[in-house]
């Protein structure tokens, strides 16, 4: 039976945060009240604790609540123009997304960041509760030592999402217990970091060296340094990113391998399993209690809606454009039919046929939800092994050059890809020639092929200021310009104000010591 504590745990969790301040969210939603008065006991932590787990940013990557678009982190990817959502002329934050005209449209993009905003301070709030009241409670100190790790990396995790996305943001560390000071200004995304990065190291230190699957689906070690290494790349901290990356790549974790090259292969082994080594951090669902909501149906144009009677609605919210498919060579397996993306399917329990000129999503696809029950159960892999082994490539080439331990676990991802046995051997040979740029380079274009649908793209465009221009008309040629004054796959052109979502109209109301981004309105 799959694993549910956690979910259960959450279902019943935060109402120990929330309740006695509900009048005062409806007032100032910007977070909860953490009075020290939810923080007695062992219970109250361990609940908040396990609140942080349903709630802000690991839902902006996980959770999908409506048919129309999918997780918001996915958005970002629209502003590369190589990705776009059928529905987007009633979704219409996606369309100015891909189109670049946020900045003339402040009130719909204005609601469509609030919740962002919103529920990451949430947590940020709880967890500052949780790291100054738990060290004070009477309880097993190997356990309240792993609960404040846990709240350090949620707010961490919260932290990293909002300063990636608005820029300057208020920092508050410690919880709002009172209606006083609750108007902060803004932080610089240096201090932010410096507390993203003093969060994490201190996660990494305490919490066990487990892999998240077999510790209950609770945060370990590797997820912490996971997410710092990633931390580090998005700051250019290579020497750094390295380092935290090694964690991961010296743990247990390990790429997912091909039985074979078709319904056995690796990338389909994760679309169906939740408990394989690559997985160092997922968003869990289960079917009973937590079900994965519209993701089955992310899998199909409109036109699967007569093929089905599981769910009414089928739509690509979230598909690929043909000119970033030409991002594959066509021999690489994972641009193969029902690997990552699909053209055609029959229905084996009607006989009935979808077919669509656009690709679909294959890697959305679960089997069961859509033939059957209409409730999809597949975990949502917010990091896997095979950006570790990027990042840590990406990061030891900077940083110390082109190594064999950089070279080899750039191969890894090649040879897994590789449709005519190439080994991990012959690929790290090949690399070890290329110059450092060169390598940089083939590690960006790898990471576009091996994450395009974990909503990684456009992170990697602000981070390394470069965007990929894929060819139009030759197969895996993919050449970088600079970010700025480039030509997104949908023909607008960045400008410096692309870079950072627009802090909500709501938000600089409630608080006028905000200033706007560069280039959106106030109002």
């Amino acid at each position: 039976m799959k694993k549910k504590h956690i979910i259960y745990a959450c279902l019943f969790a935060g109402l120990l945060s929330t309740t006695a301040c509900q009048d005062f969210l409806e007032e100032n939603p910007k977070s909860a009240v953490t009075s020290a008065a939810y923080y007695e006991t062992a219970a109250q932590a361990q609940e908040n604790v396990n609140s942080m787990y349903r709630m802000g940013a690991p839902v902006r990557y996980g959770s999908t609540p409506s048919a129309y678009h999918g997780p918001t982190a996915g958005t970002n990817t629209f502003l590369t123009g190589y990705f776009s959502n059928s529905y987007e002329g009633q979704e219409l934050a996606t369309m100015y997304a891909r189109l670049l005209t946020r900045q003339q449209n402040i009130r719909t993009v204005s609601n469509y960041v609030n919740s962002s905003w919103n529920d990451s301070y949430r947590v940020i709030n709880i967890a500052n509760g949780a790291i100054k009241h738990i060290p004070n409670i009477e309880m097993d100190e190997n356990t309240k030592s792993k609960l404040i790790a846990e709240a350090k990396f949620f707010r961490a995790f919260n932290y990293f999402y909002l300063v990636k996305t608005f820029g300057n943001i208020p920092m508050p560390v410690e919880p709002y217990e009172t209606l006083e000071n609750l108007e902060m200004e803004q932080s610089t995304p240096a201090a932010v970091y410096a507390l993203i990065e003093e969060d994490l190291n201190a996660a990494v230190d305490v919490l066990p060296a487990s892999m998240f699957t077999s510790n209950g689906y609770r945060i370990t070690k590797y997820v912490a340094a996971m997410t710092l290494a990633n931390v580090y790349l998005q700051q250019s901290k290579f020497a750094e990113a390295a380092t935290a990356a090694r964690i991961v790549t010296n743990s247990p974790h390990k790429l997912a391998e091909n039985d074979n090259l078709e319904m056995g292969s690796a990338f389909n082994k994760l679309r169906t399993t939740d408990n394989l080594a690559e997985t160092i951090y997922s968003y869990e669902f289960d079917g009973t209690i937590s079900s994965s909501g519209a993701w089955p149906t992310y899998a199909f144009s409109s036109a699967a809606t007569a093929i089905f009677g599981t769910y009414s609605i089928f739509e690509r919210v979230y598909g690929p454009t043909n000119r970033f498919l030409n991002v594959y060579e066509d021999d690489d397996l994972r641009i193969q039919p029902n690997q990552f993306f699909h053209w055609e399917y029959t229905n084996p329990n009607n006989g009935e046929e979808w077919s669509s000129d656009v690709a679909g999503i294959w890697y959305f696809y679960d089997e069961d939800a859509v033939l059957n029950t209409g409730r999809g159960t597949k975990d949502w892999n917010i990091y896997r092994y095979a950006e570790a082994l990027l990042i840590a490539a990406e990061a030891i080439a900077e940083s110390e050059g082109v190594t064999p331990e950089a070279a080899g676990y750039l191969a890894e991802i090649k040879a897994r890809a590789d449709m005519h046995g190439k080994t991990v051997a012959q690929y790290t040979v090949e690399l070890l020639l290329l110059s450092k740029q060169d390598f940089v380079e083939e590690v960006w274009t790898e990471r576009l092929r091996e994450l395009p649908l974990e909503f990684k793209m456009w992170d990697d465009c602000v981070r390394t200021g470069m965007f990929p221009v894929i060819s139009e008309s030759v197969e895996g040629q993919v050449t970088y310009t600079p970010l700025i004054g480039a030509q997104n796959g949908a023909g607008a052109v960045f400008k410096d104000s692309d870079l950072l979502w627009p802090i909500s109209i709501d938000e600089l109301q409630r608080n006028p010591k905000l200033d706007q981004n560069p280039g959106y309105p106030r109002e």
